[in-house]
């Protein structure tokens, strides 16, 4: 008994287990990287340009605000500091799911870390559900099945995007927020925590309509996690 038990845990810590579990995001990363490498193709982009910058940024959101930027002619500098500042989430990701990779060297850490993204983050926390670790060879298969997915979307929207000149026709620059969206509410279904979610959502909203206003909205994305994050903590010990 202890030696299948020793075997199922092996083969649910595997590298295949890893690419099994990254399926759903799979399927969402289709349609977003589709829609990415379409809208980056209406911007200007060579397929040689959006394949590097599907493989070098590799961040749907900062994707898109990069095409719109370089379809409105802004500086570099400019495209380079907005991509950063709404990238940012990645160093709250990376905090939440370190302490599941302390076993490993800090190399190890910046390699797992390169290719997170919050999907495959959400994937993770799901699964360390419980635990005190987090496979190494499991989080590879999950990170690199959705890395090189997200390559393949890109390139196909830029191969099939030279045929649609305007995107904004067929919705494919709300992909991005729908897809999120969904995301949301299938989490906050599973949690079965209706009443905290929505008060933390609220909150986050309320937050980054407010902070935008006064600054910018990349800043106010950052101002509302950590804000709804504290509130949603804070809801949780109080009840």
């Amino acid at each position: 008994m202890n030696i299948s038990n020793n075997v199922l845990l092996r083969e649910e810590s595997s590298f295949l287990a890893g690419a099994r579990d990254c399926l759903p995001t799979v399927l969402g990363y289709l349609s977003i990287g589709f829609a990415a490498g379409v809208v980056e193709k209406t911007a200007g982009l060579s397929v040689v340009e959006i394949g590097l910058m599907s493989l070098l940024l590799y961040a749907g959101s900062g994707q898109f605000i990069a095409a719109a930027m370089i379809a409105a002619g802004s500086p570099a500098f400019a495209i380079i500091f907005t991509i950063f500042f709404v990238n940012l989430r990645h160093l709250l990701m990376s905090a939440a799911i370190s302490p599941y990779f302390r076993h490993l060297t800090p190399s190890k850490n910046i390699l797992i870390g390169s290719l997170l993204t919050d999907e495959t983050f959400g994937v993770a926390m799901n699964a360390a559900a419980g635990k005190s670790m987090i496979s190494e060879k499991w989080m590879h298969g999950l990170n690199l099945t959705a890395y090189l997915n997200w390559f393949v979307a890109n390139i196909a929207g830029a191969y099939f995007g030279a045929w649609i000149a305007d995107p904004e026709k067929f919705g494919l620059d709300f992909a991005l927020p729908g897809m999120f969206i969904g995301l949301l509410v299938l989490q906050m279904a599973a949690r079965k925590k209706m009443i905290r979610d929505i008060i933390v959502a609220l909150s986050a909203v309320a937050i980054v309509v407010v902070v935008s206003l006064l600054t910018s909205g990349s800043v106010g994305v950052i101002v509302a996690t950590v804000a709804a994050s504290t509130i949603g903590m804070a809801v949780e010990k109080w009840k």
